[in-house]
């Protein structure tokens, strides 16, 4: 009887132990997916609006629109895409543009590592870069690492509520996007 019964609490065991993986690792994809609202370095305001979403537990992301100078007004996105890049093949519209690519999440470090970034330039004369990339949390923030092998630099970003979309914007559904990784002409 005792050991019918020991058997039973080690495989309840085992089962809540499996339980909490498949958490952790939903957990670690929504903790970080969503919009986020980018800041300049120098300004200290709002330069764009990116969607972080998962596609095949593979971390991606997008820009949807993009602030004037003065952090506030939309210049462009998703639906008009009026600002293109020269510099990447098929000039495409920055809006609507994968600049986070490959990251998968790492237990261990309980961040998302190993993929890229790509700070996408301009239309007229700064040409996009790209770099390693590593992702987590700081409270309700994002901290958003660039770097080269062992140099790099964060960047905060800042959680984007989507009611703060203009009006008229229709929210997009990130579980219908689909990765397109931007190539360099």
């Amino acid at each position: 009887m005792r050991k019918r019964f020991a058997a039973r609490l080690r495989f309840l065991a085992f089962l809540i132990g499996m339980f909490t993986l498949a958490v952790s690792a939903s957990f670690a994809q929504t903790e970080v997916t969503g919009f986020w609202k980018t800041i300049d370095d120098e300004t200290g305001k709002a330069k764009s609006v990116i969607a972080l979403y998962v596609h095949k537990d593979i971390l991606y992301g997008r820009i949807l629109l993009t602030y004037k100078e003065d952090g506030v007004t939309v210049k462009d996105d998703i639906y008009r895409q009026q600002t293109r890049s020269p510099f990447l093949k098929g000039n495409p519209p920055f809006c609507g543009l994968d600049i986070i690519w490959d990251m998968k999440w790492d237990e261990k470090a309980k961040r998302w590592k190993g993929g890229t970034i790509m700070d996408p330039g301009n239309d007229v004369n700064k040409k996009p870069k790209t770099y390693g990339c590593e992702i987590w949390r700081e409270g309700s923030d994002l901290t958003v690492r660039g770097k080269i092998a062992f140099l790099g630099r964060n960047q905060t970003w800042k959680p984007f509520d989507p009611k703060e979309f203009p009006a008229g914007f229709t929210v997009p559904d990130t579980s219908t996007f689909t990765p397109v990784i931007p190539e360099r002409e």
